[in-house]
């Protein structure tokens, strides 16, 4: 496992790789880049940073399919609070990506196990995922594959707990009766089946998810534990996460990671490669 801990902007350093991953399979119609993605406070910068090189004609998105990692049921695409609205006005609304690229789950199906089957299928009909981005809650939840959650779990519905009610009700005007209870998610298995999984570490709160995550073992009550088990599993953290790293944990990765640390730089070497400056 990679840990890229950055004083810099972790949106930008993500926003790079996923731009420097995409240049790199030159992606056709026939062979698209398969992208899996997040919603949530945490890729914001990321997506903001995504929209600012397809303006600037550094990466295109017309042969990426994208696959979201979860919706809440029973909202409708309209919900201003839906993840369908979340990714259309943080994201798909400012790109040139083709409509009929774009997977996310249903949260108003009927049935819930064929919507989650028939996503399933479609990944495996695309070939798979080629990079899942991701972010976590403070109790270490990935997608929403709560505490508990089966590490070989495949996508599903989820009852979400207490915490990641209150966690979400900022975005539902501060009322946790508001938010709802079950969601529509990927699972662990079906994250770690991508080729490569980065997932987005912030703030003081998500201290604890971070050392679980890297200094314990695998454990389904901390299921980002889960991509210490993948062969490509990359984690990037600002420095108000680090709080709980052993001091020689924290030393080990700033200095194996080094040069790879500075954003600023990162994306001004992405600029003068593409534009051959």
């Amino acid at each position: 496992m990679r840990v890229i801990i950055t004083d810099k902007n972790i949106g930008d350093w993500a926003a790079v790789y996923v731009a420097k991953k995409i240049l790199e399979a030159k992606p056709s119609a026939e062979k698209p880049f398969v992208l899996g993605l997040p919603t949530g406070g945490t890729p914001l910068a990321m997506y903001k940073r995504l929209i600012q090189f397809c303006k600037d004609g550094i990466i295109s998105f017309e042969n990426v399919v994208t696959f979201n990692m979860d919706e809440y049921v029973g909202l409708s695409p309209e919900n201003d609070q839906s993840y369908h609205y979340y990714m259309y006005n943080n994201f798909f609304n400012h790109i040139d990506i083709k409509e009929e690229n774009i997977n996310i789950l249903n949260g108003l199906a009927e049935d819930y196990k064929k919507e989650c089957e028939r996503y399933e299928e479609k990944i495996k009909s695309v070939g798979g995922i080629d990079l899942f981005l991701g972010g976590i809650g403070p109790d270490g939840h990935i997608a929403f594959n709560e505490p508990g959650s089966s590490l070989s779990s495949r996508t599903r519905d989820k009852e979400l707990t207490m915490d990641t009610i209150i966690a979400n009700a900022r975005f539902f005007e501060g009322d946790i009766s508001k938010v709802p209870t079950l969601a529509l998610t990927v699972g662990v298995g079906t994250i770690l089946d991508a080729r490569e999984v980065l997932i987005m570490v912030n703030g003081h709160n998500k201290a604890r998810a971070l050392h679980n995550a890297v200094e314990q073992g695998v454990n389904h009550m901390w299921t980002i534990s889960a991509l210490q088990l993948h062969p490509k599993g990359i984690i990037v953290s600002d420095e108000a996460a680090c709080g709980e790293l052993k001091v020689g944990t924290y030393r080990y990765f700033k200095d194996i990671e080094g040069k790879n640390l500075d954003t600023d730089k990162l994306i001004e070497d992405l600029y003068r490669e593409v534009k051959g400056e």
